[in-house]
């Protein structure tokens, strides 16, 4: 397989780094939570719902690092989170993965039940 800047395996493959940012738990949710305008951090907490102050701080960190999102503190306690530029290419392709997930996760989770439940017989069968 190859892309533009060569074979997708190898370690310096922008490709990899692509899917190192996106595959994180809680990059996605962030970026998107992001996507329509700059949130204060426990805006974020309550619009992801299920992750800590704690790892969302260390996703938000993550991600500026990566250049995606940029701190604003307007005030000594007024911070806000948004996008960069390049934070905002990423939407799309959210996006995109939000659409799959509407379109397929129900079969997806209809495969991992059948799966537990044939695991589930076979280890009463072999008692």
């Amino acid at each position: 397989m190859q892309n533009a800047t060569g074979p997708v395996f190898l370690a310096d493959c922008p490709t990899r780094l692509a899917v190192e940012i996106i595959s994180d738990k809680w990059a996605a949710l962030v970026l998107f939570g992001l996507s329509q305008r700059p949130r204060r951090h426990g805006e974020l907490v309550d619009l992801i719902g299920e992750i800590s102050r704690k790892v969302l701080t260390q996703t938000l960190r993550r991600l500026q690092q990566y250049g995606l999102v940029e701190r604003r503190a307007e005030a000594p306690r007024r911070v806000e989170y948004g996008l960069t530029d390049l934070g905002r290419t990423l939407v799309e392709p959210i996006e995109v993965l939000t659409n799959w997930a509407r379109d397929h996760g129900g079969a997806v989770v209809d495969f991992q039940e059948a799966a537990e439940a044939a695991a589930s017989a076979q280890a009463r069968a072999a008692h």
